[in-house]
């Protein structure tokens, strides 16, 4: 074989931000988090879907906030130490999710992924996951963050902030 026949393989690296919804892991593209806050005072919108928690002012920024729990159809959680929002951007929008714990930022190749099935995984509609992860004996489960913040009613509900 000559440089002219040989295959040149370049594998996809993803950066996820990985983090905890019960014994669940997720990740998130780590291109998409702003930043990760400590969980603050949310003031609660009136009429609002059941998934929004309200918003936060973050440097004189108004950011709707999500509870991850609820949008995943997961039981609500008090807040612990741990409880964390991350703050995402898709588009023009700025929205947070409320996750229970951030663990790390992870890399991963692509080759490390499989597509999602059909059916829920740990109780989250396929709709939401893009991948599995398995990597190192974890499953992390791939979230689609553009379905997450356009699906259903939530893109009406987010237009007015």
């Amino acid at each position: 074989m000559n440089n002219n026949e040989k295959e040149i393989k370049v594998d996809k690296i993803l950066q996820l931000v990985s983090f905890r919804l019960g014994n669940e892991e997720f990740g998130i593209d780590i291109l998409n988090v702003n930043e990760i806050l400590r969980i603050m005072d949310v003031t609660e919108i009136p009429n609002s879907p059941q998934c929004v928690e309200g918003i936060v002012s973050v440097r004189s920024k108004i950011i709707p906030v999500i509870s991850t729990r609820l949008k995943l159809n997961m039981s609500k959680e008090e807040y612990t130490s741990d409880t964390r929002i991350i703050v995402v951007e898709i588009g023009k929008k700025t929205v947070g999710f409320i996750v229970d714990e951030v663990k790390e930022v992870i890399r991963i190749a692509s080759e490390q992924t499989e597509a999602p099935p059909d059916i829920a995984v740990a109780g989250v509609d396929a709709d939401y996951i893009t991948a599995i992860a398995k990597f190192d004996e974890r499953i992390v489960i791939i979230l689609d963050l553009k379905k997450l913040i356009y699906k259903d009613e939530l893109e009406m509900n987010l237009e007015a902030y």
